[in-house]
């Protein structure tokens, strides 16, 4: 018999519509969730504010929990509005929450894991550690299994560098030894699916590709892919960038993803984003 499997994803955006899509073809497999209106049958309105009776009987009977909605001063308005109905879900085994590699901080381009003490920059980053340790928190009074998930920026069909390019977006801009690592959305929706069947004492995860890279690099690449030329060298002082663009570059690091790969034996689809540029246009 196949044991029903029900997901509820606070905030259904990029990477939870990627996990539905791999997930929602199993039998007994059904994904639901929230976005800030709703969009039924599945989709319930949660603005983040205000505790909803549709959303808990959105996740009534849930048994993993995917969390990727920012945090605010007050911490992860999840546990700030519905800490005590999922403390009482008994049919609840599991919560990912989706953080990011912004709470390392600035480490000059060194390599970190999670072994590596938090050094949050931003107050975004600060909020995300907050939020990090409030369902952390949450798990050892509970018992519930919580996977913290630290995220670099996504790509994927129809957000990747090519389609800035087609949109005449895409800048190449120059800051000497920088580098970030990047992840296909594919690879999150892969290694939460990978994390939500394999017990383990860890609890803290980087999902990031292999290969940190100058920034620079990627659109470089994807404009060969599309046979155009790259738009020209901008240096970083002179690039115009907004304030939350300008604010990646106050970071330099190198993400270790080895734990993703030994404790939950998860292999990436794409290492590189060479591998994952070439997938996206080769689809079209």
């Amino acid at each position: 018999m196949v044991q029903a499997m029900k997901v509820f994803c606070f905030g259904f955006g990029f990477t939870a519509n990627a996990l539905a899509a791999r997930l929602t073809d199993r039998q007994g497999v059904a994904v639901a969730g929230t976005r800030t209106r709703a969009a039924p049958p599945d989709i319930v309105a949660f603005d983040g504010h205000t505790r909803s009776a549709d959303v808990v009987s959105g996740f009534r009977n849930a048994t993993h929990m995917l969390v990727s909605v920012p945090p605010s001063r007050d911490g992860c308005p999840v546990l700030k509005h519905f800490a005590s109905d999922l403390a009482h879900l008994n049919s609840l085994r599991w919560v990912g929450y989706l953080s990011t590699v912004g709470v390392y901080g600035d480490v000059g381009g060194a390599w970190v894991d999670e072994t590596t003490p938090v050094n949050p920059k931003s107050e975004r980053a600060r909020r995300r550690v907050a939020a990090e340790r409030g369902w952390l928190d949450f798990g050892a009074a509970t018992g519930g299994r919580i996977g913290i998930f630290r995220l670099p920026g996504i790509y994927g069909p129809g957000r990747s560098p090519l389609d800035t390019l087609k949109s005449g977006t895409a800048k190449r801009v120059i800051k000497p030894a920088q580098v970030f690592n990047r992840i296909h959305v594919a690879d999150i929706a892969g290694a939460l699916d990978v994390a939500m069947a394999t017990p383990t004492t860890e609890t803290i995860f980087n999902i990031t590709d292999d290969e940190p890279a100058p920034p620079q690099d990627v659109v470089t690449f994807a404009a060969a892919l599309l046979g155009v030329s790259p738009p020209p060298e901008v240096a970083f002082d002179g690039a115009a960038l907004s304030p939350m663009a300008a604010s990646f570059y106050d970071e330099n690091k190198r993400v270790s993803n080895t734990r993703l790969k030994t404790s939950l034996g998860y292999q990436l689809q794409f290492p590189n984003y060479r591998e994952g540029l070439r997938a996206i246009h080769a689809a079209g």
